[in-house]
Formats: structure tokens, sequence, C-alpha cells
């Protein structure tokens, strides 16, 4: 069986200083040689200082950044090897949730642009009902539609990590629940299916 995240000798350098013609003359290895394997069903935690590498991992995986070396695959598939078009289907299977949610939410969105944004990117609401599917969504985390107005700055530590993880689980969770089940991650999102009257759960996770 195919294991549903495949990394292996996943290899990243940054250059950390240059000559003055330019050349590299040092480098920080941030990752070196890192594998590692996760079965449908299971949690991998990666655990280590900060600065580690840990974060850069999970930006590999999801080529946020690209790897100097190494394979990574997801589901069988070599996600070095897809095209544009096929990142972007890719990274509604995959999103990361940060751990400080006040830093990976703009200050400069209201709660209802930051949920409505993977809505709009992955074209997974029509626009007529992107506003409901908000409300919906802010209900489902314990927080009331009138909030959708607000900032991040407005929130309490625990309301930006359940908005936080809502934008990142979004595109996700409006898919599928028979796959969504099948992923493993460190944490695990409580979500609904996108319909609108949702009565099934499903988990939505992350493979980091």
């Amino acid at each position: 069986m195919t294991a549903l995240l495949e990394v292996d000798g996943l290899v990243k350098h940054f250059v950390a200083a240059r000559s003055v013609f330019g050349r590299p003359t040092a480098h920080v290895k941030a990752v070196d040689g890192v594998s590692f394997t996760v079965e449908a069903g299971k949690t991998l935690a990666l655990v280590g200082e900060s600065g580690c590498g840990k974060s850069t991992v999970s930006r590999l995986v999801l080529r946020l950044i690209e790897p100097d070396a190494g394979q990574v695959r997801f589901e069988g598939r070599d996600l070095l090897a897809l095209d544009a078009n096929e990142l972007r289907s890719f990274r509604r299977d995959a999103q990361i949730i940060f751990q400080d949610p006040y830093a990976s939410l703009n200050p400069r969105m209201t709660v209802s642009q930051i949920l409505t944004e993977p809505l709009a990117l992955h074209d997974l609401v029509p626009a007529a009902r992107r506003r409901e599917r908000v409300e919906e969504l802010l209900r489902l985390v314990g927080l009331e539609p009138r909030f959708a107005r607000r900032y991040p700055h407005e929130f309490s530590g625990g309301q930006r990590q359940r908005i936080a993880s809502w934008s990142s689980a979004t595109s996700r969770c409006l898919r599928s629940t028979s796959r969504s089940a099948r992923k493993s991650s460190i944490c695990y999102v409580a979500c609904k299916t996108g319909s609108a009257s949702p009565t099934s759960s499903c988990r939505t996770t992350l493979p980091w």
C-alpha cells in the first residue's frame, strides 16, 4: 500500500554569505538529508529546537520553496514534477497551520476577507454564497457571524487560532469527506462538508 506522504533525502541549503563577486562563500544547511514516511491514518511530529528546519521541511513539502535535492511523493505522486495547475490542486489537500495565528493572519483583512480568500482562490463556492459560507464557518468554531467584520487584533489568542485553522482547512473541508478521513497530521481540525446543511464531520489533516 502506498504511503500518504513519502519524503526521501530532502535537502535545502541557504546562502549565508557571498564574496564581493557575488559567489556563495557560506551556506546554512537548513535541511540536510531528511527522510520520513507518513501512513494514512497516522500522525507524525517533527520535534526539534528553534531554527532546526521543521518549518522549512513543511514549506519544501508544499513547494513554497524548492528543494536542492530529494524526493517528495503524496499519494504516490511526485510533487516535484507537478506543473503550476497540478500544484495548485495539490495545495487544496494540504495546508500549513502556523503555531502563531496572529503572525499568519493579515492584520489589514477582516475575518470575512480571510475566510473568503481560499473560497475564491480555489473557486470552491459561488460568489453569491460566500458570505453565507463564512457565517456558517464562524458558527462551527463557536463564533458569532457578526464577528466577520472584525480584524485579527480584536480576537483572543484562542479565537485567532480557530480562525487561522479554518482559513487553512477551508478548501480541504469543502471538497470531500471520504478522502479527508484518510489524511494524517500533527494537528487535527474538526470540519464539516460543504453542503448547505452539513451533517457529517471529517478530519482535515496535515502531514507535518
